[in-house]
């Protein structure tokens, strides 16, 4: 049996999810495809709309045959530790390819991009540390020094300006750093941008764009045509059952807690709180009201919203930098589900593994799963500030079977 691996967040999966996995099976001819998935917090430093267990039942119900999790340390870091971290987990499920969408479409330029940045390191740090000294932010250090590696020849190159084009370039990074046997392709992104906001007038629309409809008052029935029928189903029986979805705003009151209860020096102690942002991130914790209030304050042009709300994310968890950079390579793959084919195939590739494959989290103690175990329980608590119905817990959950 032949694997594809996708890296996924599913937050929610909708209709280009869909997509990608039915393009991702049939380009490079695989029987089984195997998602490697973020938890209960994502990369963008804030809480999944619903929690691992409902997305991976959306996702198995869709044509995904495998969901590993991808661990806190990975799922809540900067894009080159992300994708390294989820590149070793499909190269260690044995993936012979790995398919990221991308808005770029060809696997070429993806190629060619890694070729003229690793070649021309020195030159490439030298420009975004320069870039940096002059007040850019770190993105826009790394576009600008970007833009003069390729000024020559820019279409044989990706255009770094768009957010899969990113993450993709980043997974080619890994395989090539990391030597793997896995193969690079890529599905052209369809219809609706990752930023988009929903067009009714199309079946596709971006997860950001669903979450801010939802958000905004607008109904599941009104998603309906961007959402396959498991994904509806999910939500449905999420929002019937704790009355809501997640997000910071729902959680506010724990992360303001989180905030206030630390000194400055306190907060030093966790990922990118620098440069006396600790004493902005108590000034504003303690004069507002929402967390859009606060975010709106805290907000600006050196520190980027995903920056500050990845280290929200720590803060309100409570894993320090030092615990985040314990290691760099996962030490485990966790399974949270997988169909009846993703069975056969696990079965066929068990033995060979090169990694310990855990079905019950009681079995094994390892201390970037204790992460992941106090991580769900923070989740826990910030559902619990908006339903009285506690979510599955860790040890309670075994993978889902389909």
């Amino acid at each position: 049996m032949q694997a594809v691996g996708i890296v996924v967040e599913y937050n929610p999966f909708h209709n280009g999810h869909f997509h990608h996995v039915t393009e991702a099976k049939r380009t490079t001819k695989s029987d089984v495809a195997v998602a490697v998935m973020s938890g209960q917090f994502l990369q963008r430093g804030e809480p999944a709309l619903v929690d691992k267990w409902y997305r991976t039942k959306m996702a198995l119900q869709s044509g995904v045959d495998v969901v590993i999790e991808l661990p806190y340390i990975f799922s809540t870091a900067q894009a080159t530790l992300f994708a390294s971290g989820a590149v070793q987990l499909l190269e260690a499920m044995q993936c012979k390819h790995l398919a990221f969408g991308s808005e770029q479409g060809t696997i070429t330029p993806f190629l060619n991009t890694y070729e003229i940045i690793h070649t021309n390191q020195d030159l490439y740090n030298r420009i975004i540390k320069e870039q940096v000294q002059q007040g850019k932010s770190y993105p826009q250090a790394l576009f600008i020094a970007y833009e003069q590696l390729t000024q020559q020849a820019p279409n044989a190159y990706i255009d770094l300006a768009q957010p899969n084009n990113i993450l993709g370039y980043h997974y080619v990074e890994a395989l090539k750093q990391l030597e793997c046997a896995m193969q690079p392709a890529t599905i052209q992104r369809i219809a609706a941008g990752y930023h988009d906001a929903i067009d009714t007038s199309s079946q596709i629309a971006s997860a950001t764009g669903i979450r801010q409809a939802l958000f905004g008052g607008q109904n599941l029935q009104e998603m309906a045509q961007f959402l396959p029928l498991a994904s509806r189903e999910q939500l449905q029986i999420w929002q019937h059952t704790h009355g809501q979805f997640a997000s910071w705003e729902s959680f506010w009151p724990l992360l303001k807690y989180a905030l206030l209860r630390h000194t400055p020096q306190q907060l030093k102690q966790y990922a990118d709180v620098s440069e006396g942002l600790e004493n902005s991130l108590l000034k504003h914790a303690a004069a507002s009201d929402s967390y859009a209030e606060f975010m709106n304050a805290l907000k600006s042009k050196r520190y980027t919203w995903t920056r500050l709300q990845r280290m929200l994310t720590h803060i309100y968890t409570g894993i320090t930098k030092e615990q985040l950079h314990q290691t760099q390579a996962p030490s485990y793959i966790r399974i949270l589900g997988m169909t009846k084919q993703g069975q056969a195939y696990i079965s066929t590739i068990k033995k060979s593994l090169t990694l310990p494959l855990i079905s019950r989290v009681a079995a094994i103690s390892d201390p970037v799963l204790a992460i992941d175990l106090h991580a769900t329980q923070m989740y826990q608590q910030g559902v619990a500030q908006f339903s009285s119905i506690k979510i599955d817990e860790d040890y309670k959950s075994p993978p889902i079977r389909f």
